[in-house]
């Protein structure tokens, strides 16, 4: 580019001596407009003729990178600029690495070339280079890309990567030199290089593939691995890999002083009292005197102050900390400087990226709006509510510093696809194999509105449903939904087989009372056929629970028309696995809105998640559940009205609808109430993999009249994981005080379900 400049600079020299441009022409420019060209130029007809700033605009056409070559000639004022573009990727393949088509489309997107992008050397060397590092991080060392350009037209070419795989390197043998107080498997949690473990085939197994781009990261991994363990002198060497290329082996060694141990000793804090007591804020901290020191709770003290005194307003607010260590006692005094800065308020809140999702529907997810003070809960949790909404692929919510005392809050979303086809199952003890499929819109016409048609098959059950929610109504806290269903259900235990088929619709409106509390109403019409078949055993006369003829086959339809009033808590951290926080839920139905059961039906239940590992430093979850059901007769109820006892729902170690059984004879009213408790431990098993195992008690009561008429327990141990197909659990339950006629079960298995 310069030398094009130098010989413009001699070949026209002598004719731009003070000669007028007549006529400004571009030849063979598609890439950007004639306006901007001429303004890139900065010459116009009429003016003289400057080298100068010719010179300068064919530095700026190259900034552009449009251009391959640039060339200008001058006749006798007409000046001509002759552009020879790049030429566009028409098309991008990658051989020999990757098979499925949605593989190669995200490597694509990974190395930075995509099908209409502007073709250069440069940009194929930079993602040749990216696609390297992508083999390394695959574990294959010394990988070889070559890349074939052909040439479709004057304006488009066709990139080939065609990739040889080095060979992929299977780590034998991790050395954790100088290693003494911290175990092998505490490494492993932390290190994404492992050793290879016996069946490294299977899913929760260390396959030891080699990741090369991990390494420098690894030896840092280990140091605060030892920093939050309380080693605050532990220092880790840069690791070394020995290969053998014969076997496509490896060793890798790491080397560690790991110093002494410290534990806590005093904390202080600094923090004007106006604000907040520092004497409010020692009692919460994670960081406890003449316990092992640990970093990580140390920055997690960190974050929870600088929240406490941003929720007050004080967006920028800045939490110092340091550390002095004392060697010969083995204590850190830890110092906390908190600099509140001013108070700040929300001038403007701006939204971009939603071509699709209006911009009211993104608003109210935001909890901070102009004019409002700054609070750091409300900015994390307006993140969290548009991430949970579904319509975006990404979400950021950025502060812009306007002055000492006010912000912007930017909202960049990354819109997704929002309707989708979903089929899944699971399978259980009783339910056996369950099938579900659903289409689903969740942001219809960029509304908010989610619509869905759903289907769940099972061995007892099929349920079809059409339903419609308004999560927002006219974009305030009230939510709404439509729901129109047809549902079987068949029962079949030791007193009776039965088939209830259901045909109706409900309707629901609700309001947000408060964050994470909920309340509304619901109405419910259903049309209700059911029969029941009693068992053979009682047809004998002289049985205490003997059934005339007449009475063995019941069969009814009615109508239950009902209200609902319902009001749900949760603060729970996690949809899968929460370790912390309630739920807690409870509704009363109203059934005699006409049609024929009439009667009152109260349905509560309370959860509790409690994690050890912030006070004792254990992994262990600790899980309260009690739910309870109440039956009142108002002048009808029928059989399928029934409560029921039973399963991975509410007593393990019983069959799904075990209770009433055939212990207490044939049941011609229904039960009317229910209680059941469930006590759990949690302990890992795999953290790395989600798999933890645990131990349980239940407890349930039922009855007609009294709820303690039938009173069951059990006690036994789980298995849980949180696979990519959903929650799986495997029940090991032994009845404590189970009757020779009770419908008992050992052994559980149900993927789709949770505590």
């Amino acid at each position: 580019m310069k030398n094009k400049s130098i010989l413009l600079s001699m070949a026209l020299a002598a004719s731009l001596q003070a000669q007028q441009i007549t006529s400004i022409e571009y030849i063979n420019l598609t890439k950007i407009s004639s306006s901007i060209a001429n303004e890139t130029l900065d010459l116009r007809v009429g003016q003289e003729l400057n080298i100068e700033k010719i010179n300068k605009a064919i530095k700026e056409f190259y900034k552009f990178n449009y251009f391959d070559d640039i060339s200008v000639s001058n006749n006798n004022g007409k000046i001509q600029f002759l552009f020879k573009e790049k030429p566009s990727i028409a098309n991008v393949d990658i051989n020999g690495y990757k098979s499925r088509d949605s593989d190669i489309e995200s490597l694509k997107k990974q190395i930075g070339i995509s099908r209409g992008n502007m073709y250069s050397s440069k940009k194929v060397k930079e993602a040749k280079d990216a696609l390297l590092r992508e083999l390394e991080r695959d574990g294959y060392i010394n990988s070889v890309v070559e890349v074939d350009i052909e040439n479709i037209n004057d304006g488009a070419v066709s990139v080939t990567f065609n990739v040889n795989k080095g060979d992929e390197i299977i780590i034998k043998k991790v050395n954790y030199f100088g290693a003494k107080n911290l175990e092998n498997s505490d490494f492993e949690k932390s290190t994404a290089n492992k050793e290879e473990e016996f069946a490294s085939w299977f899913l929760t197994q260390n396959d030891g593939e080699l990741k090369a781009d991990q390494l420098e990261y690894d030896g840092k991994r280990i140091k605060e691995l030892y920093f939050e363990n309380g080693y605050l002198d532990a220092k880790v060497e840069n690791p070394f890999l020995e290969v053998d290329f014969s076997s496509n082996q490896a060793e890798l060694d790491f080397y560690i002083e790991e110093g002494i141990q410290y534990n806590t000793n005093t904390i202080t804090i600094y923090l004007n009292s106006e604000i907040i007591d520092p004497k409010d804020i020692y009692p919460e901290l994670k960081l406890k005197k003449d316990r092992v020191f640990n970093v990580k709770k140390l920055r997690q003290d960190v974050d929870y102050i600088k929240t406490l005194v941003a929720d007050l307003g004080y967006a920028f607010t800045q939490v110092n900390y340091d550390i002095k260590k004392d060697e010969k006692n083995g204590t850190a005094d830890v110092i906390l400087n908190v600099i509140p800065g001013d108070k700040v308020f929300i001038r403007d809140v701006k939204i971009s990226g939603n071509s699709r999702t209006l911009d009211r529907v993104i608003r109210r997810n935001v909890y901070l709006a102009p004019g409002d003070q700054f609070n750091l809960t409300d900015f994390n949790d307006s993140i969290s509510k548009l991430k949970r909404s579904g319509f975006f692929d990404d979400v950021t919510l950025e502060q812009k510093r306007v002055s000492s005392d006010k912000m912007d809050l930017i909202v960049k979303v990354k819109e997704t696809a929002t309707g989708n086809i979903i089929i899944g199952g699971g399978y259980g003890s009783y339910d056996k194999l369950m099938i579900s499929g659903s289409i689903n819109e969740k942001n219809l016409f960029g509304s908010g509105i989610s619509a869905s048609i759903s289907a769940d098959l099972s061995a007892h059950t099929s349920d079809f449903s059409l339903k419609f929610i308004n999560p927002a109504i006219r974009d305030s806290k009230y939510h709404g939904d439509i729901d129109i269903h047809s549902d079987t259900t068949e029962i079949d235990n030791d007193v009776f087989d039965s088939d209830k088929d259901v045909v109706g619709f409900s309707i629901g409106a609700g309001r947000e009372i408060i964050r994470n509390l909920n309340a509304g109403l619901r109405y419910r019409f259903d049309m209700i056929d059911e029969t029941y078949t009693y068992e053979s055993e009682y047809k004998t006369v002289g049985n205490p629970n003997y059934i005339k003829p007449s009475d063995r086959f019941k069969d009814s339809d009615y109508i239950t028309s009902s209200l609902t009033p319902y009001i749900n808590y949760d603060s729970t951290n996690d949809y899968y696995f929460p370790t912390e926080g309630i739920k807690v839920g409870s509704s009363l139905e109203f059934a005699g809105v006409g049609g024929d059961s009439k009667y009152l039906k109260s349905s509560s239940y309370f959860k509790y998640f409690y994690s050890l590992e912030d006070r004792y430093d254990l992994d262990w979850v600790l899980r309260y559940k009690v739910q309870a059901k109440f039956l009142v007769d108002n002048g009808s109820i029928k059989q399928g009205d029934s409560l029921y006892l039973g399963g991975t729902k509410s007593l393990r170690g019983f069959k799904s609808y075990a209770f009433p059984s055939n212990e207490t004879g044939i049941v011609h009213d229904p039960y009317k109430s229910m209680a059941a408790t469930s006590i759990e431990a949690s302990f890992p098993l795999i953290p790395d993999s989600k798999m933890r195992w645990g131990l349980f008690y239940d407890y349930g009561m039922i009855g007609q009249e009294n709820i303690d008429e039938i009173s069951r327990s059990s006690v036994g141990a789980l298995f849980e994981w949180i696979s990519p197909f959903g929650p799986l659990q495997l029940i090991f339950a032994q009845p404590l005080d189970d009757e020779s006629t009770d419908d008992t079960s050992n052994f559980e298995f149900s993927l789709g379900s949770s505590f």
